[in-house]
């Protein structure tokens, strides 16, 4: 029974190990292993608690719905 988790117990004992001889690059790593199980994690919790998603910025001007004047007093000399 040992035998099996064996592997799981030395695994923890060299995480912890580094966590207190390297904490920098220990936490750095479970930051980085936490950002792509969230991306796949939370959209679908902020979407059951009611989220909905913003309108999309406009990208273009509206063009007025009138014949253009063109403009006056700005010719130059």
């Amino acid at each position: 029974m040992s035998a099996i988790t064996s592997p799981f117990r030395n695994t923890y004992r060299y995480l912890q190990r580094q966590a207190h001889e390297n904490p920098v690059i220990f936490y750095s790593v479970v930051i980085g292993a936490i950002g792509p199980v969230m991306a796949v994690v939370i959209p679908p919790i902020r979407e059951n608690m009611g989220y909905k998603h913003a309108e999309m910025i406009p990208a273009t001007y509206p063009v007025p719905n009138r014949p253009r004047r063109p403009t006056v007093g700005y010719e130059d000399s």
